[in-house]
């Protein structure tokens, strides 16, 4: 559904096995695929001896065990999330019976929204509530690893990315994924906040990218450049669609999603909603009523 970036190389993995990706980063990957997690989550460990978590991944005690034996003789000393959706965060409750390792995050589901007053749905991790909060520049540091906060908004208003220092390799969740672009879905998705996001990356140094789902990036600026371009491209079909007088959401997706199934049709529409809200926010668009999966949408006058 997503633009499709071609891998470097195919992610060789098991399922409950351990794989040291490089020095210092092992990964660990739950047999959970879906059309939007690929092969699964890959919850990432940093260091050795006392370590970090990276995304726990879902509530499914074969993989919190597969990590446990992953770590058999080490200590987790600290569990870091990148964001609330239920293929991530749910396993910290699991790993709370066996480790007293804080979690840090940038806050609950829909923290950087629900200040503002937004409504967010459910669907994402309700139960979660981290140990300790983090901002944008925090550094978090362990016996032989630290890792820098990297605020990242849009696929999620609580989105954190991790970069660890010692090796320039950025955590990056889902705001860059390793296989497909992901999908913003308002109101706690935000395509504004996305795209400026992405930009911040490009500001930025890092040497590779480790996503949750998919293989690693390798070339990280020109990834984030597709992304953007991809983003720019989704907005002049959007144009285009209601310069045909296709105003309705549910009419556009069919004609901008020509090779995706049916099926993700509601996913797609979800998307559309939230660059639809971006061109709405910039006077590109006008809706007929309110933002919104109904309205017809027309250019502004």
């Amino acid at each position: 559904m997503g633009v499709k970036i071609p891998f470097r190389r195919e992610l060789e993995f098991e399922y409950g096995a351990v794989d040291e990706v490089e020095p210092g980063i092992r990964r660990v990957i739950a047999n959970n695929p879906s059309p939007f997690t690929l092969y699964g989550t890959g919850t990432y460990i940093l260091g050795t001896g006392n370590v970090a978590v990276v995304d726990p991944g879902p509530a499914d005690p074969a993989h919190i065990q597969a990590l446990l034996e992953a770590l058999e003789g080490e200590t987790i000393s600290h569990v870091l999330v990148t964001h609330t959706h239920m293929d991530h965060s749910p396993g910290c409750a699991l790993l709370k019976d066996h480790t007293d390792a804080p979690t840090y995050a940038f806050g609950p589901h829909g923290a950087g929204k629900l200040e503002e007053g937004v409504p967010v749905e459910e669907g994402g991790d309700m139960a979660f509530t981290p140990d300790v909060l983090v901002g944008h520049g925090d550094v978090i540091e362990g016996d032989d690893w630290s890792v820098e906060c990297v605020y990242t908004p849009g696929h999620t208003s609580n989105h954190m990315c991790y970069a660890l220092r010692e090796s320039r390799a950025l955590f990056t969740g889902d705001h860059v994924m390793g296989w497909s672009t992901s999908i913003i879905s308002p109101p706690d998705g935000d395509m504004m906040a996305y795209m400026v996001s992405l930009e911040l990356l490009l500001e930025r140094h890092d040497r590779v990218y480790w996503p949750t789902h998919g293989p690693c990036i390798v070339e990280p600026h020109a990834h984030v450049k597709a992304f953007i371009e991809h983003r720019k491209e989704r907005e002049a079909q959007i144009m285009e669609c209601v310069d045909q007088g296709v105003g309705l959401i549910g009419d556009m997706v069919p004609m901008m999603y020509r090779d995706t199934p049916e099926y993700l049709y509601p996913a797609a529409g979800r998307s559309t909603l939230a660059a639809i809200e971006y061109l709405v926010k910039r006077g590109a668009l006008a809706a007929s009523d309110g933002i919104s999966l109904g309205s017809v949408y027309s250019r502004a006058r």
